[in-house]
Protein backbone atom coordinates (compact mmCIF):
# COMPACT_ATOMS: atom_id res chain seq x y z
CA UNK A 1 0.00 0.00 0.00
CA UNK A 2 1.55 3.39 -0.92
CA UNK A 3 1.42 6.71 0.86
CA UNK A 4 -1.14 7.96 -0.78
CA UNK A 5 -3.66 5.52 -0.28
CA UNK A 6 -3.08 4.84 3.41
CA UNK A 7 -3.61 9.07 3.57
CA UNK A 8 -7.26 8.64 2.00
CA UNK A 9 -7.59 5.36 4.56
CA UNK A 10 -7.03 7.85 7.30
CA UNK A 11 -9.22 10.16 6.34
CA UNK A 12 -12.05 7.97 5.73
CA UNK A 13 -11.16 6.37 9.37
CA UNK A 14 -11.37 9.41 10.79
CA UNK A 15 -14.75 10.79 8.93
CA UNK A 16 -16.22 7.29 10.05
CA UNK A 17 -15.07 8.15 13.66
CA UNK A 18 -17.09 11.62 13.64
CA UNK A 19 -20.34 9.22 12.50
CA UNK A 20 -19.37 6.72 15.47
CA UNK A 21 -19.82 9.62 17.98
CA UNK A 22 -23.21 11.04 16.43
CA UNK A 23 -24.22 7.26 16.20
CA UNK A 24 -23.78 7.14 20.34
CA UNK A 25 -26.18 9.80 20.91
CA UNK A 26 -28.44 8.89 18.45
CA UNK A 27 -29.14 5.45 17.37
CA UNK A 28 -31.47 5.82 14.68
CA UNK A 29 -28.94 7.62 12.13
CA UNK A 30 -29.43 4.72 9.79
CA UNK A 31 -27.71 6.15 7.10
CA UNK A 32 -24.28 6.50 9.04
CA UNK A 33 -24.40 3.28 10.17
CA UNK A 34 -24.47 2.29 5.83
CA UNK A 35 -21.48 4.86 5.56
CA UNK A 36 -19.37 3.38 8.26
CA UNK A 37 -20.89 -0.34 7.06
CA UNK A 38 -19.97 -0.26 3.50
CA UNK A 39 -16.46 2.48 4.19
CA UNK A 40 -18.00 5.02 1.94
CA UNK A 41 -15.90 7.98 2.07
CA UNK A 42 -16.53 11.78 2.83
CA UNK A 43 -16.61 12.64 -0.51
CA UNK A 44 -18.54 10.19 -1.99
CA UNK A 45 -21.22 11.14 0.71
CA UNK A 46 -21.31 14.93 -0.33
CA UNK A 47 -21.92 13.69 -3.94
CA UNK A 48 -24.95 11.57 -2.51
CA UNK A 49 -26.39 14.56 -0.89
CA UNK A 50 -25.81 16.69 -3.82
CA UNK A 51 -27.49 13.90 -6.00
CA UNK A 52 -30.41 13.97 -3.09
CA UNK A 53 -30.71 18.23 -3.53
CA UNK A 54 -30.85 17.88 -7.06
CA UNK A 55 -33.20 15.07 -7.79
CA UNK A 56 -35.49 16.78 -4.40
CA UNK A 57 -35.85 19.84 -7.52
CA UNK A 58 -36.28 17.68 -9.96
CA UNK A 59 -39.02 15.60 -8.28
CA UNK A 60 -40.68 19.37 -7.02
CA UNK A 61 -40.61 20.25 -10.53
CA UNK A 62 -42.28 17.09 -12.27
CA UNK A 63 -44.58 17.40 -9.63
CA UNK A 64 -45.51 20.76 -10.67
CA UNK A 65 -45.76 19.82 -14.31
CA UNK A 66 -48.54 16.61 -13.28
CA UNK A 67 -45.97 14.17 -13.55
CA UNK A 68 -47.38 11.09 -12.04
CA UNK A 69 -44.60 8.50 -12.46
CA UNK A 70 -41.63 9.24 -11.15
CA UNK A 71 -38.92 5.45 -11.89
CA UNK A 72 -36.33 8.19 -13.83
CA UNK A 73 -35.81 9.33 -10.30
CA UNK A 74 -35.08 5.65 -8.96
CA UNK A 75 -33.14 4.32 -11.94
CA UNK A 76 -30.88 7.99 -11.80
CA UNK A 77 -30.37 7.60 -8.11
CA UNK A 78 -29.51 3.84 -8.65
CA UNK A 79 -27.22 3.83 -10.87
CA UNK A 80 -25.39 6.81 -9.09
CA UNK A 81 -24.85 5.33 -5.87
CA UNK A 82 -21.19 3.78 -4.57
CA UNK A 83 -21.65 -0.09 -6.05
CA UNK A 84 -21.68 -1.21 -2.57
CA UNK A 85 -24.64 0.31 -1.63
CA UNK A 86 -28.00 -0.40 -2.59
CA UNK A 87 -31.13 1.27 -2.95
CA UNK A 88 -33.31 -0.74 -0.32
CA UNK A 89 -30.73 0.34 2.42
CA UNK A 90 -30.57 3.68 1.03
CA UNK A 91 -34.31 4.49 0.52
CA UNK A 92 -34.89 3.00 4.40
CA UNK A 93 -31.90 4.39 5.89
CA UNK A 94 -32.57 8.27 4.68
CA UNK A 95 -36.48 7.90 5.64
CA UNK A 96 -35.73 6.68 9.36
CA UNK A 97 -33.47 9.51 9.16
CA UNK A 98 -36.11 11.56 7.77
CA UNK A 99 -34.24 12.87 5.02
CA UNK A 100 -35.18 14.25 1.75
CA UNK A 101 -38.33 12.98 3.12
CA UNK A 102 -40.65 13.48 -0.39
CA UNK A 103 -38.33 12.32 -2.16
CA UNK A 104 -37.43 9.00 -0.34
CA UNK A 105 -41.08 8.40 0.18
CA UNK A 106 -41.68 8.73 -3.44
CA UNK A 107 -38.76 6.31 -4.37
CA UNK A 108 -40.09 4.04 -1.98
CA UNK A 109 -42.53 3.02 -4.18
CA UNK A 110 -40.64 1.47 -6.84
CA UNK A 111 -39.20 -1.31 -4.18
Amino acid sequence: MNEQELLERIKILEYHQKLLLKLLNDSTLDLYKLIIENGISEQEVKLFYSLCNKMSIKLEEQKAEGYVYFQPLFHELSVSLPSNLNMRAIINACLKQKLYMPLFQELEKYL
